[in-house]
């Protein structure tokens, strides 16, 4: 993850806007503005790590938005070499200890324990879903079911966690849904088109819901299948109607895949599994901070 593009930069100062952290009411009127301090980022359960890069990123943020002296930007993190973003860590970990200014501290507290709370446990859910299809040639990918101007951080920490990224978003790739066939004319025109008017190099793949569709879909010669709220038992079907063909097509696994029936679609023979749930159903990792002031 690149923590300094323009895009991320946004995103981060829009997050320390919102809370006007530069404006921190409480803390003005309760904290010495000389107080230095060190705050350590603590993982309160076994989870994955996702988003240390930030950390640093948001007190560099914060500095341009504090109207305070340049004194107070002065700070430094620490972290031990064995913790990384994409890690698996132990309840009572010490993911991070930053020294700084006390107000900084308190001021970016909360923002900084969000973010990181949201994508490592967005991490930690992607690695259980990985884990149980391990063994298998199946890859775990997201989807474009995210929390809206969160996406790229968002399927970052998919990566961490040891899945695959789907389309970034709707330039990304060419996928034939359900919509797109009912508006497009059929299954068989939306296919067509699509594969007359795609660009150089683009993959064009469709949704399929049964046998019917999928015999169509072969028969047009998409390039990628997406089987559609099949039980694991149709999806091995379609997987041996598939493999008749004489092609390499990439088949993935779609709708009504949990924790525990993931293995199943896996066994069933398919390249990718994607599940909605690793963004949209995360539950925030439990991450907290400790801030004690330094001897003066």
């Amino acid at each position: 993850m690149d923590w300094k593009s323009s895009r991320i930069d946004a995103l981060l100062e829009q997050a320390l806007v919102e809370d006007k952290a530069a404006s921190d009411a409480t803390t003005n009127v309760t904290i010495d503005p000389g107080l230095r301090a060190s705050a350590s980022i603590l993982a309160r359960q076994e989870m994955i790590v996702a988003g240390l890069g930030a950390v640093p990123r948001l007190l560099e943020i914060f500095a341009r938005l504090d109207p305070r002296p340049p004194a107070h930007t002065r700070f430094e993190v620490i972290s031990h070499p064995e913790i990384f973003d994409g890690v698996r860590v132990h309840g009572g970990q010490v993911l991070a200890v930053i020294r700084h200014n006390a107000r900084v501290l308190l001021s970016c507290e909360r923002v900084t324990l969000n973010l990181m709370q949201h994508l490592s446990g967005i991490a930690t859910l992607t690695r259980q879903y990985v884990d149980a299809i391990q063994g298998t040639k199946a890859r775990v990918l997201d989807t474009r079911k995210t929390v809206p101007g969160l996406r790229a951080l968002e399927k970052y920490a998919v990566l961490c966690g040891g899945g695959t990224n789907h389309r970034l978003d709707l330039s990304s790739g060419i996928l034939i849904k359900n919509n797109h066939i009912a508006l497009g004319g059929g299954l068989r025109t939306a296919l067509t088109h699509a594969l007359e008017r795609r660009q150089k190099g683009q993959r064009v793949q469709i949704e399929v819901r049964n046998a019917h569709e999928l015999n169509e879909a072969l028969e047009c010669g998409a390039d990628a299948l997406l089987l559609d709220n099949m039980t694991p038992a149709q999806v091995k079907t379609a997987v041996d109607r598939i493999h008749e063909e004489k092609r390499w097509i990439p088949i993935e696994a779609s709708g009504g895949i949990v924790l525990d029936n993931i293995r199943a679609y896996a066994e069933a023979g398919v390249d990718f599994i994607s599940v909605g749930a690793l963004t949209h159903s995360a539950k925030a990792a439990d991450i907290s901070m400790s801030i004690v002031a330094e001897p003066s």
